[in-house]
């Protein structure tokens, strides 16, 4: 487009600012991903606990009816899983219904932090290499505009060889600046790569716990759940509900005990 505005003469000119801020970018990515990966990996590790051994004891407690010893162990333990399965026992008083919405919420609110962070590994992993090869086309485009300039260059010396009677030496095309620009515009897809792959394997790998974990937790809180339901209304230590439910059967028995009493009253008389 001449006489006006052209879109790529403006593209153009941005690309000869060069691609080094794109590898700055790249190395910002890389540090803020790798902070990420010891945050996240120290906080998982702090998750870890033997959940087969306390699954079996709060089962054993729960079937002695000890609520208390059950939620004392479940304090002590570290695990997500621990943490849903307390606050399902907290909420046991209400009801076994209310104590699986309360797991369940529990659940939801343990997986938002176990996935905290994850998607900024998962973008940069698969935005990485883009970002490298956008600061390898930019160097792809100054290296032609250098051989373009080059090109000229040559032109123009030859022109001048041959105006001056041509005793001159051939002039050539200077390659080591073309080809030093494109050795460095190929460095940027290089660390877009080298940002990308840990940031990927890194996503994968905590994906795989996180998936673990919350397996783990389903466990547990299908034991308690279990283990709730056994002692049904029987059980020493029932809520209100259940309180009030036999406040009410135990209201018939008085009366037909109040009735047998009268009829005998009657008969002796």
């Amino acid at each position: 487009m001449h006489g006006g505005f052209s879109l790529i003469q403006l593209f153009t000119r941005f690309a000869m600012l060069g691609a080094e801020w794109v590898m700055w970018v790249l190395v910002a990515l890389s540090v803020a991903s790798v902070a990420v990966i010891l945050e996240r990996a120290r906080f998982y590790n702090s998750l870890n606990d033997d959940l087969e051994a306390l699954s079996n004891a709060v089962r054993e407690l729960l079937r002695g009816a000890d609520l208390d010893g059950a939620r004392a162990r479940l304090r002590k333990s570290p695990s997500p899983a621990a943490l849903v399965a307390l606050a399902g026992l907290d909420e046991f008083d209400s009801g076994l219904r209310s104590a699986e919405e309360s797991m369940a919420g529990a659940q939801a609110r343990i997986r938002m932090n176990l996935e905290r962070y994850l998607a900024f590994l998962g973008t940069v992993g698969n935005n990485a290499p883009f970002v490298g090869l956008f600061g390898t086309v930019i160097g792809i485009i100054q290296a032609f505009d250098k051989l373009r300039a080059s090109e000229d260059a040559v032109r123009a010396a030859a022109r001048t060889a041959a105006a001056s009677g041509g005793g001159a030496a051939a002039p050539t095309f200077d390659t080591g600046a073309v080809m030093g620009t494109l050795a460095e515009a190929l460095v940027a897809t290089a660390i877009g790569l080298m940002v990308a792959i840990p940031a990927v394997a890194a996503f994968n790998y905590f994906q795989r716990r996180v998936k673990g974990i919350m397996s783990s937790t389903d466990t547990l809180t299908h034991v308690v759940t279990a283990s709730l339901a056994a002692q049904g209304a029987a059980s020493p230590y029932r809520g209100p509900v259940a309180a009030v439910a036999t406040v009410k059967d135990a209201k018939p028995a008085k009366a037909d005990k109040a009735d047998k009493s009268e009829k005998s009253s009657e008969e002796k008389h």
